[in-house]
């Protein structure tokens, strides 16, 4: 989230889009009511079934699943088309003014640079043109066909209401209905947020559906101001922390990244990650990377990690591919390249696509070491022996060890909320039996095999001997030591420009800014700096002091970076400093220092003059409307059709799929068409659920005790299927035998010009637990990712659906 949870409150317009907030946010969505009763705020939802957001929402408008970069370029195109569009911020908050170099161009559903034998782009020509001194160039008047905002115009303009209706499925109407209630959010003191999840990401264009929101959010002015951004709610409690900590096989702490297998050194290492401003006098954290990753082996690696080693550069593996993802591993495990495998914390039998892969996968391994709460899928994939999957379990030769951990609530530690604040809990009870906490089992695991180093050598044991382990308890380090560890101290006296020695060795870090790169400090997470301080357990704090009662507490917990509430604030002031909406003031400029209720982006005494621009992670200073390289499938957002889909794409036929995203070769083969299954469904979550983990407990079990699919009135009847009937659901990979919820919440769509139905189904339900047993839906799942980020295309596939007379034997 760009805002915070409270911050949904100041919003004039909620839009609630890839994501259904009512449903699997329902604490955080009270802030969706707080905007309606206390600000007037209209809620708006986009969504394929009428869900329960849309139930208390003012409008609700249907889309077809995976259509939503058509909508809302249509949107982009609206904005543009009818010049509601916050001129000033945008000129002077966004990249909108930079011209693109020549090479850049988009035909026929590919930009320029595409390779049709490696599926990816050669970027080189997605840049700006630049000065003799390196700088971008700019054309403040707009009038070069190729700055930035003419390029987008040309872009979107094929997106037009009949084309996203056409292709969405969503009437006219109504469409335009929510480009008009979008675009009256462009005055400068309305303000609109955009709630997003799995609705989203969940995609082969996951990511890009993210940026064209974004997009919208920056034409509008959106983003850095009171009730705006872009606020993505997470599933867990502390997935945002997952990411932070670089738990990614491509990253490390702080989204610092892993080398690469052509970085062999420290230096090749660098050259690719000095930041290069490209406006005058423009700054970014980024400029400190040196700090943060020298400070980062410092932490890792103690008094090994040296100048005279390159500190310590040559103990990090470098990595040979983009990354590691789920997606990829269970194919190398199918192929036999994957030996074992420890499962912390996760149950990928139940959450990754194609489940019959994902058994086939871990059937072939030495090893699978399970460390759960909880008796999961996973660690019992052997017993799932069905109709579905008829196999003798004496014939799987893998070993599983199952290792019972301790949860959350029966140990100390802290977790990362959306809003990016860290908060401390407490624990509230022993574990029972033998179960033990992550750190313990991790601790035990890391003494036994630098045991083994010791005694038995290795190619390369330096890595492993040398890790930095300085706790007091080193069989049991404590929550509190590693979080300081996170946070960071001084390993020598730090001295100012005159000698005066202003952190003594040693002191708890108050924020990275304070990192150097001489191996004076470390830091574990150069972003949780300040978390834990000389003064304290800045997690633990509770003060609920909210300035002008703006959602805005800056005592309550922590949140990175450096405490900031809303990232970009510099963005919520003109370009003098004066706030866009004096009512929703954030920061502002009093003519000697940046003042208000939230930390500034950069120092306080940073004059508006200096020309530094509020998005200081990017070298542009600006807001994206153009990614340059950072995107692999496009710098502009694209529609194409899911890698399932019921019509053809009809922007660009010969391109009908994202052609940058993850397919294995062995997978292609496992598409549905609509010939064979002529309906769309998707996966989603419901309130009564927490993932998989609830039907553990018996009064969830209850709630929601057996898996059913949701399904409209008009399909059920066509296909002769009564509400609470038995039907068989299945695509390409396999079939789940369930209960229909007939509903009037999911009606057909008009796509292309024939009627599409949606079928909707809910995730939740396995063969272990309380609740009765399910097939899961990951069974009917193809195994595909998003183009950046690998995630699983979840949210649209093909299917069909018949009656049953019920299940065919135990499952």
């Amino acid at each position: 989230m760009t805002n915070t949870w409270q911050d949904i409150k100041n919003a004039n317009l909620v839009l609630v889009m890839g994501g259904n907030a009512a449903e699997a946010h329902p604490c955080g969505f009270k802030w969706v009511i707080e905007a309606k009763i206390q600000n007037a705020a209209r809620l708006i939802v986009v969504d394929p079934r009428f869900n329960r957001t849309a139930a208390v929402a003012d409008y609700h408008a249907p889309i077809r699943p995976g259509t939503d970069i058509a909508f809302l370029s249509g949107v982009i195109r609206y904005l543009l088309e009818t010049d509601q569009v916050q001129h000033e911020y945008v000129r002077a908050f966004t990249n909108a003014s930079l011209i693109v170099k020549e090479g850049y161009s988009f035909a026929d559903g590919l930009f320029n640079g595409y390779d049709a034998e490696t599926h990816s782009y050669d970027k080189t020509d997605w840049a700006y043109e630049l000065d003799d001194q390196g700088f971008a160039k700019i054309d403040d008047t707009w009038q070069n066909p190729r700055c930035v905002i003419n390029l987008m115009r040309k872009h979107v303009d094929r997106y037009t209401p009949e084309m996203v209706s056409r292709i969405c499925g969503t009437p006219i109407d109504k469409y335009l209905y929510v480009c008009q209630q979008i675009a009256s959010t462009c005055l400068p003191d309305k303000a609109m947020t955009s709630l997003f999840a799995l609705g989203w990401t969940q995609h082969s264009i996951g990511s890009q559906n993210i940026r064209t929101m974004a997009m919208v959010q920056l034409l509008l002015g959106n983003i850095g101001v009171a009730g705006g951004g872009m606020n993505a709610l997470r599933g867990h409690s502390n997935i945002q922390g997952l990411t932070d900590v670089g738990l990614l096989s491509n990253q490390l702490p702080g989204y610092l990244t892993m080398p690469k297998d052509e970085e062999q050194t420290f230096d090749d290492y660098m050259k690719t990650r000095q930041f290069k401003p490209l406006r005058p006098n423009q700054m970014s954290y980024w400029q400190n990377y040196r700090k943060f990753f020298v400070s980062f082996q410092k932490t890792m690696f103690g008094d090994a990690a040296t100048a005279e080693n390159n500190w310590a550069y040559d103990y990090l593996p470098k990595l040979n591919l983009p990354m590691y993802d789920i997606i990829r591993a269970f194919e190398m495990m199918v192929h036999g390249e994957i030996n074992g495998y420890i499962c912390q914390g996760f149950n990928p039998l139940q959450a990754f696509p194609e489940k019959n892969k994902i058994r086939r996968g871990l059937s072939k391994l030495k090893y699978l070491i399970v460390m759960d709460p909880l008796d999961t899928e996973t660690a019992r994939f052997w017993e799932d022996v069905g109709p579905l999957n008829p196999s003798d379990p004496s014939k799987i030769p893998t070993e599983v060890f199952q290792l019972p951990t301790a949860c959350f609530a029966e140990e100390d530690g802290s977790l990362v909320n959306s809003a990016r604040w860290l908060q401390w809990h407490w624990k509230a009870a022993n574990s029972p039996a033998q179960a033990k906490s992550d750190i313990w089992i991790m601790s035990a695991i890391f003494h036994r095999i630098r045991e083994l180093y010791r005694k038995e050598g290795g190619a390369f044991p330096d890595p492993i001997l040398n890790l930095s382990w300085k706790y007091t308890d080193p069989t049991n380090p404590s929550p509190d030591e590693l979080a300081k560890d996170l946070n960071g101290k001084t390993l020598a006296d730090i001295k100012d420009p005159s000698g005066a020695v202003v952190l003594k060795a040693g002191q708890q870090l108050d924020s990275f800014g304070q990192l150097r790169d001489d191996g004076t400090t470390e830091s574990g997470c150069w972003v949780f700096t300040g978390c834990y301080t000389e003064k304290g357990n800045m997690m633990a704090r509770r003060d609920t002091y909210d300035p002008r009662d703006q959602g805005i507490t800056p005592d309550w917990a922590w949140a990175w970076p450096a405490n900031r509430r809303i990232l970009y604030n510099r963005a919520s002031a003109d370009v003098a400093g004066n706030p866009w909406n004096p009512a929703k003031p954030i920061i502002q400029w009093n003519g000697d220092r940046w003042v208000g209720i939230d930390v500034p982006d950069y120092g306080p005494t940073i004059k508006p003059s200096e020309g530094v621009g509020p998005f200081i992670m990017n070298a542009e200073g600006t807001g994206r409307f153009f990614a340059l390289d950072q995107m692999v499938d496009g710098p502009f957002p694209e529609h194409y059709e899911p890698f399932e889909s019921p019509v053809e794409n009809l922007l660009h036929p010969k391109v009908q799929n994202n052609p940058a995203a993850r397919v294995f070769p062995d997978d292609r083969a496992d598409f549905g068409t609509s010939a064979d299954f002529p309906y769309v469904g998707t996966t989603y979550r419901l309130t009564e659920h927490f993932h998989f983990w609830t039907k553990h407990a018996l009064i969830n079990a209850i709630l929601q005790p057996q898996e059913f699919i949701e399904i409209g009135e008009v399909l059920a009847n066509e296909k002769g299927i009564a509400n609470n009937s038995w039907v068989r659901l299945s695509s390409k990979r396999g079939y789940m035998i369930c209960k229909a919820l007939v509903t009037k919440r999911i009606k057909p769509m008009m796509v292309a010009g024939k009627p599409t139905h949606v079928i909707g189904v809910p995730i939740h339900w396995g063969f272990t637990g309380l609740a009765k047993k399910g097939y899961g839906a990951n069974i009917l799942t193809p195994s595909v990712g998003d183009a950046n980020t690998q995630t699983p295309e979840f949210k649209a596939f093909l299917v069909n659906v018949e009656p049953s007379n019920g299940p065919e034997g135990e499952v």
